[in-house]
Formats: C-alpha cells, structure tokens, sequence
C-alpha cells in the first residue's frame, strides 16, 4: 500500500510511500497531519516513521500530502492574523512535534501583504510575444486544461515536483471553480493564442463577501517578462474593482517572486517550513 492513514486517540495523519525526489531518492511524505493531543501525535508520528522505515524509504517530507499539488508546509512564523483563503495552517505544537523526532527545514516560503492604495505604477514596456486578457468566464474546463500543460512545464524544474495527470489536476480544481471571479484570472497569449502564462487571483472570503483584500494565488509563465506583466496587471484590476490589499501567498524564498513581491513593497507576515528527515534503514 502506497498511501496509509494513521489514527489515534487525538492524532491522526496519512503517509504516502510515493512522495517527490529528494536528494536524488523518492521520498515518504507525511499530511493531514492532525495532532490535537500533543503526546498522541508524538506517538503516531514515531510510527509513522518506523512504517516508512520498513518499507525502504530513506527520506521522508512533511508535512505534504504526497506532492506540492496539494497541502503543504508548516506555517512557522506569524504576525497572530487570520489565515486567508486556501492558506495551510496548523496547530503551534505541531511543527515542534516534528522537530522532536528530528525533522529539519529543508525549504522555506513567505506570504506578505501589500497596499492597494495611490495611483497606478507605469505598466511595463509592451511586449509583442503576449497579451494580457482577463478571463471571459467562458468554458472553464476547457481553461484549466490549458492551465495543466502550462503547468506541468512551469514548474517541472521546481524542487519536490511530481507530476500529476490532467484529471487529477481537474478534480483539485473544480471545487474552487465557483469561487473564481473572472476579472482575476488573467492570461498571456501569444500572437497564435496559445497560452504563454497565467495568474490567479481570489477575493479572500473568509472575510466575509465584501472582503477588500485579494490573493494572488498563483502565477506561471513560459516567456520572460510575462510574470510581471501579469502581475501589474492584477494590482490594476484590483484597485479598479475597490480592493485594498493584496496578498503575495505561498512564495518560495529563493523564487523570482520572492524579489517581485519585494520590489513592490509588500510586506511578509507569515513564513512557512516544509521539513524533511533522513532515515538510516
């Protein structure tokens, strides 16, 4: 068996035997980490480790729910806010749970947040192998199909990637489909309209449906220069439509949107860890 969940009285957690190349080996993976008896989850994740262990694995990842297409990352520091929309979250003791069994950070990420305020900054220079478009709302699926291949080439040279097929990346999605606002979902394409890159961005409606704050999800590119065009372009939309903040969520410390985010201004407020543990087997 590849995937197992473990429970516990006030623990419980899912290890998945098939997780990313780590250090040039599959790693095991450890998510849906649930620990609400600290002393429970302890105990749990020891087997949980002893199982990885039996069954050859020398490298184990948590918490991350088999890859980097679902539930990731502890959050490790933060300012006491509210988590926004679609952001992982954790108990405080939980990574400390993970550290006692010997867990280390083995890749660090940040969410800063950003005013929405003042005029608009000068658009960067025309570029004439894109064009920026919002999405017309029209044939969805058929747009997320688009959004998979770009995808799967974006991010194949990411660390701790694992790729998915078309309808598993179709059911993940589907669910926040009707939470998607038209306006900011927008498109790079190419002369020939293929798509040459995309961002997403949602209102954060935990605060309730008159939320002034947005999420910039996520962004991919295959041209030079359209990360940025894009995401002028959803800073503008979203002043034009009377949000106030914007939230640069989930970036990679070491990725180019690390510095984009900076350059603009935002600041972080949350750090994130993904840790990982080497096994002697």
């Amino acid at each position: 068996m590849t995937r197992e969940t473990l429970k516990a009285e006030g623990a419980s957690l899912t290890i998945h035997l098939d997780g990313p190349v780590w250090d040039g080996v599959q790693a095991a993976t450890i998510g849906d980490v649930a620990f609400r008896d600290p002393q429970a989850g302890a105990a749990l994740l020891g087997d949980a480790l002893a199982r990885i262990r039996a069954a050859g694995r020398d490298r184990v990842l948590g918490p991350m729910a088999g890859d980097t297409w679902h539930s990731y990352r502890f959050v490790s520091e933060s300012d006491g806010s509210k988590p926004f929309l679609l952001e992982p979250s954790n108990r405080p003791e939980e990574p400390a749970i993970f550290a006692d069994a010997g867990f280390r950070p083995v890749a660090h990420y940040f969410s800063a947040r950003m005013a929405l305020t003042g005029e608009d900054p000068p658009p960067p220079p025309a570029d004439a192998r894109f064009r920026i478009t919002a999405w017309d709302g029209a044939a969805p699926e058929d747009l997320f199909r688009e959004v998979f291949a770009l995808s799967c080439a974006a991010f194949a040279g990411n660390a701790f990637y694992t790729p998915i097929d078309e309808a598993a990346f179709l059911a993940m999605y589907r669910p926040v489909m009707p939470m998607m606002t038209p306006d900011l979902i927008l498109l790079a394409r190419r002369p020939d309209g293929s798509l040459a890159g995309y961002l997403f961005a949602i209102p954060n409606l935990v605060e309730g449906p008159k939320t002034k704050t947005v999420i910039l999800k996520t962004y991919a590119s295959l041209e030079r220069g359209a990360g940025r065009h894009l995401i002028h372009a959803c800073h503008k939309t979203a002043r034009a439509m009377g949000f106030e903040t914007v939230i640069h969520a989930l970036i990679h410390d070491d990725n180019i949107s690390a510095e984009r985010s900076r350059r603009e201004g935002a600041d972080v407020f949350r750090r994130y860890a993904l840790m990982g543990l080497p096994l002697d087997v």
